[in-house]
């Protein structure tokens, strides 16, 4: 996956999260959260909205899950292999997927918090999330 599909599948989990958040705070009686409520399961298992799913639910696994299930790739580990050589073997297949995810959400983050920093009031982070969108679905604007 390009870095630009992942910083978009990154603003896709904040925006979403940011609704999810709001429609749970509204859901609050006021005494807490209701029995069985919370601000919600961002990996998808209890059906909540970043399910992708019917009921927002997709097996389980959520907006979070499936850009895991996307960006790390599949390996396999020698069945002679000790259990060092195998935890070698999974660090190196997934370092470059766990770099790519967190460069995604670190960009993300250090554009919403230089806007914050700044004061600036005539935006708000779900418009600065859809500007930033924009900008990585054109093909011209790669980040590295």
């Amino acid at each position: 996956m390009e870095q630009n599909e992942v910083i978009l599948r990154a603003i896709g989990i904040l925006t979403q999260s940011a609704e999810w958040i709001r429609t749970a705070d509204r859901e609050d009686d006021g005494h807490g959260l209701r029995e069985g409520e919370g601000h919600g399961d961002p990996l998808g298992e209890h059906g909540d909205p970043l399910g992708d799913g019917p009921g927002g639910r997709d097996s389980g696994r959520g907006q979070i899950g499936s850009l895991l299930a996307e960006v790390f790739p599949s390996f396999k580990v020698s069945p002679d292999a000790t259990p060092l050589e195998a935890a070698h073997a999974v660090t190196e297949a997934s370092l470059p997927a766990i770099m790519q995810l967190i460069g995604a959400f670190t960009y993300v983050f250090a554009e919403l918090a230089e806007v914050h920093d700044a004061g600036r009031t005539d935006i708000t982070s779900e418009e600065l999330l859809r500007e930033l969108a924009l900008r990585m679905s054109r093909p011209n604007d790669d980040v590295t």
